[in-house]
């Protein structure tokens, strides 16, 4: 194939496919380990590749409102843990001028996922809610399908439709014809009732059953819902951007909360798991540095990460509006980090990107911000690198550095948020009157955790039941009318 049609692949794509086995792989699983078929599968997409300029396309050269419509974008995860890709259906109108742009927007979305998770499987969604005869276009639909079944290997996991219209009935019969039999099985056709079999309604909006509150918008583009970066008295739009110097006064002025915050951390709970208590050691930076580890630790290559998995914030109720994340180099080198989330207007995040020295601990404060409150869909992502000794760690160092780094010695970890609707500290969470309060047992902590935990499902599973039930009674009572009129009907015609 290389000698017949050298010209007609990008040598970006030849050379990774000599260079990366997974990618090799994912090409032979979906051809069933089949060479012959593999080989004509990577002759397609390599050719369809260079047509599309896949390599190149960026936001700069996709026109602007093709991103500001808002019918194709990443968001959220469904109940495997597989990302999803939304085609809101109803944002779509048929325009053959326009199609070749929207289609390479698919390449764009599909291409930028794969470099940044490296192939991991994607789950589509068909929000077909509100869509009618203008938004039928079978042309894009089968270029999306088949951007799974020819040009991504092994990249599919299912295809969600919600509320898929009657009158589309014909056409989606016309759309199975075109994946296959091993992809056939992969079509959900759901509506509000059963979607939630396949995504958690925290990762659906309200008009699918769901609780999401995310509104996409543009710009920034959404890159796995994380917006960048967090700063630390808020939200900047670049990289570079540094503190003004009212924004550094107002530090200088906040010194005195932050020694506050120094002498209360040495109080720090975590209700989740037991408490592990460390050395304390007079410091005399800003930064709390003798804070009690939490033993819910991530343990990465390069970093160890307090808590594991969720931050504990109060409601409005409460007020608890602080939490605090544990950084640990276990590396011999200096280990760049940084911090972003999916609602930077809400956080604010001390230091939310510098660096840790080999083998020590540094404590990040997160902070909500003005008078937000924390929400369960709200995320944390903290992505750290490993630096040369030799290279410096200053804020211009930083910013270089990670304009460099490839994107396979970055650790990702993902934190999620949690309310807590106790009065009580339920995490490594940073609390003004702790002195006050009397400690509790690791053992108190942890039953109240379950208990809270249980209730929840038990409120959960009660308020499915209710629907069930309110279900059945309409059904009944529409099986009584239609008896009566059936009765009445029966009656009728004997007296005729």
């Amino acid at each position: 194939y290389l000698l017949d049609k050298s010209d007609k692949y990008d040598s970006r794509d030849v050379e990774r496919l000599q260079q990366d086995d997974k990618w090799v792989e994912n090409y032979l699983i979906w051809r069933h380990d089949v060479v012959d078929d593999t080989l004509k599968m990577i002759d397609e997409s390599f050719r369809w590749r260079k047509d599309y300029t896949v390599n190149d396309l960026t936001e700069s050269v996709l026109p602007k409102w093709l991103f500001e419509n808002g019918a194709l974008f990443l968001h959220g995860y469904d109940k495997e843990g597989y990302k999803l890709f939304w085609f809101k259906v109803k944002h779509h109108i048929r325009d053959p001028k326009q199609q070749l742009e929207k289609k390479k927007l698919v390449a764009f979305w599909l291409e930028h996922y794969a470099k940044r998770d490296h192939g991991k499987p994607l789950t589509v969604v068909f929000d077909m809610a509100e869509t009618g005869i203008s938004h039928i276009d079978l042309d894009f639909v089968r270029f999306i399908v088949n951007c799974f079944t020819d040009y991504y290997p092994n990249f599919l996991t299912k295809i969600v439709i919600f509320e898929m219209p009657w009158i589309m009935n014909a056409a989606f019969k016309i759309v199975k014809g075109w994946l296959g039999p091993d992809a056939i099985s992969m079509l959900k056709f759901t509506n509000k009732n059963d979607v939630q079999e396949y995504i958690s309604g925290e990762y659906l909006p309200p008009h699918m059953g769901g609780t999401d509150s995310f509104k996409y918008s543009y710009p920034p583009l959404v890159d796995d819902d994380f917006q960048t970066p967090l700063c630390e008295n808020g939200p900047i739009t670049s990289e570079d951007e540094h503190e003004s110097k009212e924004e550094i006064d107002a530090d200088t002025k906040d010194t005195g909360e932050l020694n506050e915050e120094q002498n209360f951390n040495q109080k720090k709970m975590n209700s989740i798991e037991q408490i592990s208590k460390s050395e304390e050691t007079d410091k005399t930076e800003i930064k709390p540095k003798n804070a009690k580890k939490a033993l819910t630790t991530f343990k990465g290559p390069l970093l160890h990460i307090s808590p594991a998995e969720e931050l504990y914030f109060g409601s409005k109720e409460t007020g608890e509006k602080k939490c605090l994340i544990v950084l640990t180099n276990v590396t011999k080198n200096i280990v760049a980090f940084k911090v972003r989330t999916t609602a930077p207007e809400k956080y604010r995040v001390k230091p939310s990107n510098s660096s840790c020295e080999p083998g020590t601990s540094l404590d990040i404060i997160v902070s909500l911000h003005g008078g937000f409150a924390a929400s369960l869909q709200d995320r944390f992502l903290i992505m750290a690198a490993e630096m040369d000794q030799s290279s410096g760690a200053g804020v211009p160092e930083l910013i270089q550095f990670w304009k460099e780094v490839p994107r396979t010695k970055v650790m990702e970890h993902r934190l999620r948020c949690h309310v807590v609707e106790s009065s009580k500290p339920s995490s490594l969470t940073l609390k003004e009157n702790t002195f006050n309060v009397p400690a509790k047992t690791n053992e108190d902590l942890h039953i109240q955790v379950i208990a809270y935990s249980f209730l929840t499902n038990l409120l959960q599973i009660n308020k499915r039941l209710q629907e069930q039930i309110d279900r059945c009674l309409w059904f009944q009572q529409l099986s009584v009318v239609l008896s009566l009129l059936s009765v009445t009907v029966v009656a009728f015609c004997f007296y005729l």
